[in-house]
């Protein structure tokens, strides 16, 4: 080998090291980029899955908040309302009719731990004032005795020198002791709950303002009585119970909440901090926040978001994601803004741990994300088979199956999560329609107004005397009793192809042909008549076993045209029936009173089925509201199988009572 062939033989080698080291290198730089994207992509995927996280997080928690406001204005102002509708013994001086007084407000109290305490201030001075003292603050002040649940502060005027007197009761409304006391310097007209309520017909709020005796932030919702506008009845709401909530529920360590009203001035805040500061500041007749100085506070006021939509705010050297929703149907935060805020960083914090980690391992990402891609594709791919499966039972209406996809994929969990919510609507909104309607709405893909003219068999049921038997029993005996005579009804116009449409009270109105069709529907609708009879006489021989009244039924069937299909409103529709034929059969259940028949059915039903229905004719009958006559006749059972209660009498005649 020569010189030159000899120096090229490791020029060659040189070259494919170096050749290699290249594609080794371009290899490593694909892998770092297509790591580098996976990463950025993942990195933007939980970022916006934090926000959208946060932002359905604080929306639930505004939901929350807003509706704990309104349960408490609500249930505050509804008890003053209470109090001041009706003729009672706050009409009477402050220190008459005390016994009645204070059993009135002490089950009020009892049932509504937001109030502080209700009272009554009168056009002459005197004042009525109950007190819970589940308040430390309370038993603290009035040095109440140890067994004491409530106090009463009267003060009575006496010449220009008020006397005040506090009295204490125990839980059971016992008396426990009576201190009397002067000096006492507190004039209710003076108040501004008073003078906002004197000679006005509705409820108002005053506050919010440092109680004088707890110091605890609270408002008042007062009214004055209907029976005289000069006596106003206030009830005080303490405050902390807002407060402690949304305290308590935090997106971030340093998330906040706040109420601020329509001048954005803070009423509430999460930041105990803040909120003594915020009580401190209250008075009845002062209210001037201006010497608390928060930097969100003053961002959000200087930049306020947009209401119901997410906004940013920079503040502190922090950025903020901050949502605002206005505080609607609550007297005491009317026009006020629940808002909530968090900062971004600790929003964030998970998406950049997660950076981190993703950079770490970013030379194993590529093979495993294939790895893992093709594993979860096949997860993917076989729940989502699974999903669909469940799909098509919802569809046939099996509720018996579950809905359980195991799965580790956020989102379809979510989804398997969500179709068993509809699953379980599903499932109630078929308690109260017919199942074959909401079959064929899920068909459909809607449900709307619409009626159709359609033949059908109208049953209606009604139980003797329901009225006596309701009066002699218990609500919950006369429930029970009558959710077992239903399952009863129920089952058995199921089983004979009929639906229930509505429960009447003690009555039923089921019919055959719809929704579901049915060419044999009145020889049904008897057969299903009847076996309800002899269902109802066993259920009547356990009730007589157990001393319990007998529920005797009448039914009314007739057949006829209708106007079938679902009206109402847009937002509540009802299946339903309408027409002449559905009012006879209405009527013609009433008319088993005259003729002292049990099942009593028109010509129209006799016409259908009398070959396979054995039927006692009545005659001609005049139904109420109606100007011809129908012929009448008793269903007693069918052809070819003996009724033991099929009466031996020719013919039944109506009966001289009447209706």
């Amino acid at each position: 080998m020569s010189a030159r062939n000899a120096a090229t033989v490791p020029a060659k080698g040189v070259w494919r090291g170096s050749l290699r080291t290249l594609l080794g290198v371009v290899m490593v730089a694909l892998l770092l980029a297509v790591s580098g994207v996976l990463i950025a992509i993942d990195f933007n995927r939980a970022r916006n899955a934090a926000l959208a996280t946060a932002e359905g997080r604080m929306r639930g928690f505004e939901e929350r908040l807003i509706t704990r406001m309104q349960s408490l204005s609500g249930d505050t102002s509804g008890l003053v309302n209470l109090i001041v509708s009706i003729a009672n013994s706050f009409l009477a001086g402050p220190d008459e009719r005390i016994a009645d007084k204070v059993t009135i407000l002490r089950a009020a109290l009892a049932r509504s731990p937001q109030i502080d305490g209700v009272y009554a201030g009168y056009p002459d001075g005197g004042f009525f004032h109950a007190v819970n003292l589940s308040s430390t603050d309370w038993r603290t002040a009035l040095k109440a005795p140890p067994n004491a649940t409530m106090a009463v502060r009267i003060l009575s005027p006496n010449d220009g020198a008020p006397i005040a007197h506090i009295l204490f009761y125990d839980g059971a409304g016992k008396q426990l002791l009576r201190r009397t006391e002067t000096g006492w310097d507190f004039d209710p007209r003076q108040r501004a709950w008073y003078r906002a309520a004197a000679g006005g017909s509705g409820p108002v709020a005053t506050g919010p303002y440092s109680m004088a005796t707890t110091r605890t932030l609270g408002m008042t919702i007062s009214q004055a009585h209907k029976g005289n506008p000069q006596i106003v009845v206030g009830a005080d709401v303490v405050l902390d119970h807002v407060t402690r909530f949304i305290a308590s529920e935090r997106l971030t360590p340093s998330s906040v909440a706040f109420v601020v009203d329509a001048n954005k001035k803070p009423l509430i805040h999460s930041d105990r901090r803040l909120m003594n500061a915020i009580a401190a500041s209250k008075s009845e007749r002062d209210f001037d926040p201006s010497s608390m100085r928060d930097p969100l506070l003053e961002a959000i006021r200087d930049k306020p978001p947009s209401l119901d939509t997410m906004g940013m705010v920079e503040a502190a050297g922090r950025r903020w994601v901050v949502l605002g929703s206005q505080v609607d149907s609550a007297i005491l935060f009317p026009g006020h803004v629940a808002v909530i805020a968090a900062p971004v960083d600790e929003l964030m914090a998970p998406a950049i741990r997660g950076l981190y980690q993703g950079l770490a391992i970013s030379g194993a990402v590529v093979v495993l994300a294939i790895l893992g891609a093709l594993l979860l594709a096949h997860l993917i791919t076989k729940s989502l088979h699974q999903l669909t499966a469940s799909a098509n039972r919802l569809q046939d209406l099996d509720f018996r199956t579950p809905i359980d996809v195991p799965t580790r994929v956020r989102e379809i969990a979510t989804l398997g999560g969500a179709m068993n919510r509809a699953r379980d609507a599903i499932f109630t909104f078929g308690l109260y329609v017919p199942k074959e309607l909401v079959r064929k709405g899920l068909e459909a893909g809607h449900f709307g107004r619409t009626a159709r003219r359609q033949d059908v068999t109208a049953i209606f049921t009604d139980i003797y005397d329901f009225t006596t038997i309701s009066e002699r029993h218990s609500p919950e005996e006369v429930v029970s009793m009558l959710s077992e005579y239903f399952d009863i009804l129920n089952d058995t116009v199921s089983a004979h192809g009929g639906t229930i449409i509505q429960f009447l009270g003690d009555s039923i109105f089921a019919m055959w042909n719809a929704p579901a069709a049915d060419p044999d529907h009145a020889e049904n609708a008897c057969r299903g008549a009847l076996s309800m009879r002899a269902r109802i006489d066993a259920f009547n021989e356990k009730q007589r076993q157990l001393g319990l009244p007998q529920f005797r039924t009448r039914f009314g069937i007739h057949t006829g045209t209708a106007v079938v299909g679902s009206v109402g409103a847009s937002d509540r529709l009802q299946y339903t029936a309408m027409g002449d034929s559905i009012n006879v059969a209405s009527r013609l259940e009433g008319m088993n009173k005259t003729y002292g028949t049990t099942i009593l059915a028109s010509g129209a039903v006799f016409e259908q089925c009398h070959d396979s229905i054995r039927f006692r004719p009545l005659g001609k009958g005049q139904a109420k509201g109606r100007t011809t006559e129908l012929d009448l006749y008793e269903v007693i059972g069918v052809v070819g199988r003996m009724d033991e209660r099929e009466p031996q009498a020719p013919a039944a005649r109506p009966l001289s009572s009447g209706r």
